[in-house]
């Protein structure tokens, strides 16, 4: 495939100055040698900024990690009036799988926490390309486990346990889903796929049109999934457990909801992992956002397309959870 093939769709006319401002700090291509200062670039949004003048607690807990492996760290937010078990909401943050933590993408799902009464686990998994897969799935298992046989005592209803991710987040929110359906582990009311990295191969269309442009291109995603996966990248020694669309049966998983935009690698992959649910007689919702680009709802929350991703994904939450 080649760019001249494959010409990319336009950004959302309100949505490209962001993105030419975001540009300015944040390169379209991302090598292995940028994952430092990716690291050290101030993604995180602090605690205090998420709660602040809101009825929101947040506390840690330190929980056992997988067999072998150190312990992890995760964090709950809920109401400071919280009363009645609500949802809950399992969160894998944002970051390629290099770099980020786990409040990295997590802001609108906080807002679940005001809106919706819910409690929010968020796990600190561990990075590639130090820690390589199946570390960050893992670990992401472990705490889902940990965050549904502790619903009474954080305050959910067990029955409205939802798995979200964003991004590579997104994909890791797949693939717990996967091994909880598979090792009849928690039993989950749905999962939320933001912008997901699910396919390592990097092969669609999409992954050929974002290349050197937008946030998170092609490049971006090679290095990412080359950090996690090595030289088993592309090649047929890879699990669906570390990389979603390879999975070969889609059948049995809770209700889907997955969203994402026209101008970002992640497209056609996240369209043809609903294709599948579908195909398997499965109920997904799916949201491909005219001229978006990657992140597009976390750095462009105001505008119009913004806006009306999130309430579209709310709907979807309300609709699912009988709220």
């Amino acid at each position: 495939m080649s760019n001249a093939k494959y010409p990319a769709p336009p950004f959302d006319r309100e949505l490209k100055p962001v993105l030419d401002v975001v540009l300015q700090s944040f390169n379209s291509s991302l090598y292995p040698e940028d994952i430092p200062a990716l690291r050290s670039g101030g993604f995180t949004p602090g605690v205090e900024e998420l709660i602040k003048d809101r009825p929101i607690e947040h506390f840690e807990r330190t929980i056992p990690g997988p067999e072998g492996a150190p312990d992890l760290l995760v964090s709950v937010f809920r109401r400071t009036d919280h009363r009645t078990p609500g949802p809950g909401f399992f969160f894998t943050h944002v970051g390629g799988l290099i770099f980020g933590d786990r409040f990295v993408g997590i802001a609108p799902i906080v807002d679940y926490v005001e809106q919706l009464d819910a409690v929010v686990v968020t796990v600190e998994y561990r990075l590639a390309p130090e820690n390589p897969a199946p570390a960050q799935v893992e670990d992401s298992y472990a705490a889902l486990k940990w965050t549904a046989e502790h619903a009474e005592e954080l305050g959910f209803a067990a029955d409205k346990l939802i798995a979200v991710g964003g991004s590579a987040g997104g994909g890791v929110a797949a693939a717990v889903t996967l091994l909880a359906r598979d090792k009849n582990g928690p039993s989950l009311a749905g999962q939320l796929l933001m912008y997901p990295m699910l396919d390592d191969r990097n092969d669609t269309v999409s992954s050929h049109q974002i290349d050197g442009i937008g946030v998170w291109d092609r490049n971006s995603n090679l290095t990412g999934w080359n950090a996690v996966l090595g030289d088993r990248r592309g090649t047929d020694d890879v699990s669906p457990y570390e990389s979603p669309s390879r999975a070969t049966d889609l059948s049995n998983l809770p209700p889907t909801y997955i969203e994402v935009g026209s101008a970002e690698v992640f497209r056609d992959e996240s369209a043809a992992y609903a294709s599948s649910i579908w195909a398997a007689g499965g109920s997904a919702e799916l949201h491909v956002w005219a001229g978006g680009f990657h992140l597009y709802e976390l750095v462009a929350a105001d505008t119009a397309i913004g806006v009306a991703s999130r309430e579209a994904r709310t709907n979807w939450v309300r609709r699912t959870l009988g709220l």
